[in-house]
């Protein structure tokens, strides 16, 4: 039976609908789950604005896990716009320790494209390794691949934005967090931190564990890697002390360090937010990427079978592609999710953007289920009104 959960915020004139779909979602979660933000923004200005459920509020941050690497790979492209990065330079050319074990070739596209090989260490990391980019990336340049670089794909989901950025710090002498703190998070006033500072943890809320049913909880079992499969390692599962992600992202000091593949904390609004001002003008200002550059990063340089995730999963460069997940969006769209059910994304045939937050892990992770509804939603209602 479905409760009546109060949705607050406001939505612009003809996105009544996204509203109520999202009080739909919210009214068929159990007791406990039903903590959630909604943002969208079209044109450029902000036409949602929601939330909903027991403590969170409108400017409550939590964590976003791998939206993070949406962020990180911003700058990434930003640098590429600007000449300072090479796609098809070998990371090798910017990272020469990153030769070592067959890896001299790889070039930056597909490294970006998550085909580097190298998604974990053959001994683990501790959690506190996994805070700091640099302690990954110094292992992962000595780490034979577990695949021969460039002749597949497999979601580096603990390790690309350590790798990725390595390879910004070796060409800029800042880290990918210090980047995105001075060209797109403070420029922007974005709630969207890599590096969150301790004076704004009282606005955040921990995730909650995933608090399955009887059912799912038996497709969990059944469908247990082992941590020494590629799947595993890459998780961090084969260390001497597997990884939580809940317990790792809900700890003050990944959310202090923030390691570039997990560790952001954000609003939907922040998340929303930081695609709009990359793909189109936000108050006057104009988009960070240009139109060549948002084509070459959201077109897709990896699709099939996703060695790590163990399904298609097609990526462009540092982020997903979403014509499929999503097919109420246009061709080129892309974005990137977090294991708890975060989502955040960008349309550019459309000009919308769209960010989504939920404070209790879901079901089976990565981007919550209710995404393709809420997405949906959006979508109708910038077909009916445009997007401004």
């Amino acid at each position: 039976m479905s409760k009546k959960i109060a949705v607050q915020g406001t939505v612009a004139e003809g996105f009544e609908g996204v509203r109520e779909e999202f009080a739909a979602v919210l009214a068929e979660e159990r007791p406990g789950h039903a903590d959630a933000q909604l943002a969208v923004f079209a044109g450029g200005r902000q036409v949602v604005d929601l939330w909903g459920g027991d403590e969170i509020t409108g400017t409550t941050l939590t964590s976003v896990f791998s939206s993070t690497k949406g962020a990180a790979h911003l700058v990434v492209a930003l640098l590429v716009q600007e000449g300072v990065l090479d796609l098809d330079r070998e990371v090798a050319h910017y990272w020469p320790e990153f030769a070592a074990e067959g890896k001299g070739a790889l070039t930056l596209r597909d490294l970006l494209a998550h085909r580097a090989g190298v998604v974990g260490a053959d001994t683990g990391f501790t959690d506190e390794e996994l805070t700091d980019d640099r302690v990954i990336a110094e292992r992962l340049a000595a780490q034979k691949p577990y695949w021969r670089p460039g002749t597949a794909f497999g979601y580096h989901a603990l390790s690309i934005g350590a790798l990725t950025g390595e390879v910004v710090r070796r060409a800029t002498g800042q880290s990918i967090q210090e980047v995105f703190e001075e060209r797109v998070r403070a420029p922007y006033d974005l709630d969207f931190y890599l590096g969150l500072p301790e004076e704004l943890e009282s606005r955040v809320l921990d995730i909650l564990p995933m608090d399955p049913t009887p059912e799912q909880q038996a497709e969990l079992v059944a469908g247990a890697v082992s941590p020494q499969s590629v799947t595993g390692i890459a998780f961090n599962l084969n260390g001497e002390r597997p990884t939580d992600l809940v317990a790792f992202v809900n700890s003050r000091p990944t959310r202090a360090k923030s390691p570039a593949s997990v560790g952001g904390v954000a609003t939907a609004t922040g998340l929303a937010k930081m695609y709009a001002v990359a793909i189109g003008e936000v108050d006057g200002r104009a988009a960070l990427l240009k139109p060549d550059t948002i084509a070459e990063f959201g077109q897709i340089h990896s699709d099939g079978y996703d060695l790590v995730a163990r399904r298609r999963h097609p990526f462009g460069l540092g982020f997903e592609s979403y014509g499929d997940l999503y097919p109420a969006l246009g061709a080129g769209a892309f974005g990137h999710a977090g294991a708890a059910g975060s989502e955040a994304l960008a349309d550019p045939r459309s000009g919308v953007t769209y960010g989504y937050a939920r404070r209790r892990f879901a079901f089976p992770g990565g981007p919550a289920p209710e995404n393709v509804r809420l997405v949906g939603a959006v979508m109708r209602a910038v077909g009916e009104v445009g997007a401004g």
